[in-house]
C-alpha cells in the first residue's frame, strides 16, 4: 500500500506542476508570466531581425551592381585554352574524325559569335594600339559600353572557315588562347600590347616543331581593355591569340606552355605557377 500511495502522489506532483488548479499555473508559471516571457523574447528577437535587415541594407548600398567593391586578384591574370579537352589534355589521330571532332565541334561552338558580320552589327572597329576608355560623367553612367570588334577572319588558317578542322584532320591542329577578364585591367603601356609565346617544356623541345600566330604578331591588342564587365560591357567579345602546330612529332606526348608577355605583367612564380600562363600536353598519333 506504501508504494501505491507513493506512485499517487508521484503522478499527482507531476500533473499539478503541469496544471495547478489551485494557482492557475501552467507549467510554473500564471498566464501574465507566460504574457512577459512570450513578450521579453518576442521583442528581443523582432529587434534582432531588424538589426540583420538594418545591416543588410546598409551593405547593399556600398555595392555596384557593375564594378566590385573590392577586387582581390593575382597580379597576372591566368591563360586558357580552346578546345581544353579532358584536363588540358589533347590527344588525336588524324585519321581517326572520331578522336578530333570534339575538339572541332567546342571551337565551332566557341567561335560562333566571333563571326564577322556579328561583330559589325554588335561591336565598334576601334583605333588599335590604345586604350578604348570609356569613362562615367559623374553619376551618369556610360552604360551600356561599347566594345571592339575581334572579327573571326582575323584568326586566317585557325578560324575554321578556310580549314572546317582547324588543321586536326591534317596533323597540323590550331589550339587559341585566352587571357582571363580582370575589370579594369591595363595589361600594356607605351603602346606595347601583350603577346603570347609558346613552346615546349625543356624535354620536348626538339619534337614541338614550326609553331604559326595568328594575329601574326600573336598579340592581346590594347583597344580591347580596359574590361568593364559583364553588365557594363555587354557584347564584350575577348581577343584570342590562335597557334598552329605545322609539324608536330607524331606519337610523342608533348608538354607545351604558353605565356603572356608584357611591360605590365609580370610572370607568374613558384606559388602562383598559373599566373600568365596555361600549360597543357599534346598528342598527334600516326597511322
Amino acid at each position: 500500500m506504501a508504494n501505491k500511495d507513493e506512485l499517487q502522489k508521484g503522478s499527482s506532483g507531476w500533473r499539478e506542476f503541469i496544471w495547478n488548479p489551485r494557482t492557475h499555473e501552467f507549467l510554473g508559471r500564471t498566464a501574465s508570466s507566460w504574457g512577459l516571457v512570450l513578450s521579453f523574447y518576442l521583442v528581443f528577437y523582432v529587434f534582432l531581425a531588424g538589426m540583420f535587415v538594418f545591416t543588410m541594407y546598409v551593405m547593399l548600398l556600398t555595392l555596384d551592381d557593375f564594378t566590385p567593391t573590392i577586387q582581390e586578384r593575382l597580379v597576372t591574370p591566368g591563360l586558357m585554352i580552346r578546345p581544353k579537352g579532358e584536363q588540358l589534355d589533347l590527344s588525336f589521330s588524324p585519321v581517326n574524325t572520331e578522336s578530333w571532332s570534339d575538339y572541332v565541334q567546342n571551337l565551332d561552338n566557341f567561335l560562333e559569335p566571333y563571326n564577322d558580320n556579328y561583330q559589325a552589327q554588335t561591336n565598334d572597329d576601334c583605333v588599335p594600339d590604345q586604350f578604348f576608355i570609356q569613362e562615367d560623367s559623374g553619376e551618369v553612367r556610360n552604360h551600356p559600353k561599347r566594345s571592339c570588334q575581334f572579327n573571326r577572319t582575323m584568326l586566317e588558317e585557325c578560324s575554321g572557315l578556310q580549314d572546317r578542322s582547324y588543321g586536326y584532320q591534317s596533323g597540323q591542329p590550331c589550339v587559341l588562347i585566352k587571357l582571363n577578364r580582370v575589370i579594369g585591367m591595363l595589361p600594356g603601356k607605351e603602346g606595347l600590347s601583350p603577346y603570347v609565346s609558346c613552346g615546349a617544356k625543356r624535354e620536348d623541345d626538339d619534337k614541338i616543331g614550326q609553331l604559326v600566330y595568328f594575329p601574326p604578331n600573336a598579340a592581346f591588342n590594347l583597344m580591347y581593355y580596359p574590361y568593364y564587365g559583364k553588365k557594363a560591357q555587354v557584347n564584350y567579345t575577348q581577343p584570342l591569340v590562335a597557334v598552329k602546330f605545322v609539324n608536330v612529332t607524331v606519337n610523342q606526348d608533348l608538354a607545351v606552355e604558353c605565356v603572356v608577355v608584357s611591360n605590365t605583367l609580370t610572370p607568374g612564380g613558384e606559388r602562383d605557377k598559373f599566373a600568365g600562363r596555361v600549360s597543357f600536353k599534346l598528342r598527334v598519333s600516326g597511322q
